[in-house]
């Protein structure tokens, strides 16, 4: 049983998948400015739905997965797993997914989730065979999951809260991948993928990295201006937090290796973590001050 479940987790990509659960679930809370039994609709909609996309795309990405040493020994790639059984597992998580979404969350709900799916399978996955900028386009993945969770708890997708929160993860997701490329450019090569290392230079995609987290940070200062902050504590924290990030990117120019860009790496996605952590404590808890007597 603990065999099978392992195998689940390492199919399904629980570690990702359950990021944009958590983005789902923030932008519930966010709009409902309260935790209610709702929330589990986005939470396990999203949750399932991502781990079905994910396991699609371990299908989808078989062959190329078991040519690189990072991906190797997926489940799929590795031959611990039928390509047909990991496929039923794939759409029966899908299917499960959008029919949480449809009964809970509605008709705007759902058909996010199936844009999703749409474009994360069905045009970013193969786009990866053809261009190295596929990330780009393969970006607006990352702003689905906080609409979800935003529809979920009433709200409307021209709202422009939303639309702050979804640019912020939409400019989140090209440092996050390029970063990665730092360390697996070369794997992404030897597979026959395009990849931006054959495209810059090192010191080039540093730079180009580098504007990109310049652009998430500038994306996230413009949500008080969205009405996303009510609190003088969050606004100070927002700010930190950002200043936190940039000082932490500088360290892209500095004398480097693979430790240095993978602690950046890991510095904007405890970034994006923080950004959710208090826009949703923004919302829940309700207005700090700070007081000076």
């Amino acid at each position: 049983m603990k065999q099978h479940l392992a195998l689940l987790l390492q199919l399904t990509k629980f570690r990702v998948a359950a990021v944009a659960t958590l983005s789902a679930a923030s932008g519930f809370a966010v709009r409902a400015g309260a935790l209610s039994s709702r929330l589990g609709i986005p939470v396990i909609g999203v949750l399932l739905l991502a781990c079905g996309a994910l396991a699609l795309n371990g299908y989808q990405e078989r062959d190329v997965d078991a040519l690189m040493p990072r991906t190797q020994h997926r489940p799929l790639a590795a031959g611990r797993m039928s390509p047909r059984d990991g496929l039923c597992v794939a759409l029966s998580l899908i299917i499960a997914g959008l029919a949480v979404l449809g009964f809970g969350a509605g008709l705007v709900a759902v058909s996010l989730g199936l844009f999703a799916i749409a474009w994360y399978n069905g045009v970013y996955t193969p786009l990866k065979r053809w261009t190295a900028f596929a990330v780009v386009p393969g970006a607006l993945i990352g702003a689905i999951p906080p609409m979800i969770g935003w529809v979920a708890a009433g709200g409307g997708l021209c709202e422009p809260g939303i639309v702050a929160i979804a640019f912020f993860f939409f400019i989140w997701q090209v440092p996050h991948f390029w970063l990665l490329l730092f360390r697996y450019g070369r794997e992404y090569e030897r597979a026959q993928l395009s990849s931006l290392t054959s495209v810059f230079t090192t010191d080039q995609l540093l730079r180009v990295t580098f504007i990109w987290i310049l652009a998430t940070a500038a994306s996230c200062l413009l949500m008080p201006v969205f009405g996303l902050v009510s609190s003088q504590v969050t606004l100070i924290l927002l700010l930190a937090s950002t200043a936190w990030l940039v000082w932490c990117a500088t360290r892209l120019f500095r004398p480097r290796g693979e430790q240095t860009t993978f602690f950046v790496f890991r510095s904007i996605n405890t970034y994006a973590l923080l950004v959710m952590l208090l826009l949703s404590l923004d919302r829940l808890i309700g207005p700090w001050t700070i007081s000076i007597n």
